[in-house]
């Protein structure tokens, strides 16, 4: 995904692209039915990560996304040649999170609850939330 933000001093004012990564942690029971499938688990894996596809990655996945004020809005027609994401906000690390967060949470099956989720926009620099934050 790439993105710029708009009046930053840095270099990350420019567009630029990371390799995000992602991580969701969710809490619930453990299901315990005996001689079937799913015993032991809280939700499975495969199931967790298409919601996240779904709702996060393929929107976001190959896309460039700026803040709808963006000045790269106004210096020509993005739209006809990017993936473009337009958001209210400016798409820092953190903000993005965020957005990720008040998105998933509402999805997730009856009994589950998200407890963290973290996002690496480099190998050494990332945002996390976590429930107990709040």
């Amino acid at each position: 995904m790439a993105h710029a933000l708009d009046g930053h001093k840095g270099l990350c004012k420019n567009i630029h692209g990371h390799t995000y990564h992602l991580s969701v942690t969710v809490s619930g029971r453990v299901m315990h039915k005996n001689d079937q499938p799913d015993d032991g688990m809280v939700i499975e894996f495969g199931d967790l990560k298409q919601l996240v596809k779904r709702n996060i990655l393929d929107q976001l996945d190959h896309a460039l996304v700026l803040k709808d004020t963006s000045v790269y809005l106004q210096q020509g027609n993005l739209a006809a040649h990017e993936k473009l994401v337009l958001t209210p906000f400016q798409p820092t690390c953190e903000n993005l999170l965020m957005y990720f967060v008040s998105n998933l949470r509402p999805l997730l099956p009856q009994g589950l609850e998200l407890a963290a989720m973290r996002l690496d926009e480099t190998p050494t620099s990332y945002a996390e939330w976590l429930l107990t934050d709040q």
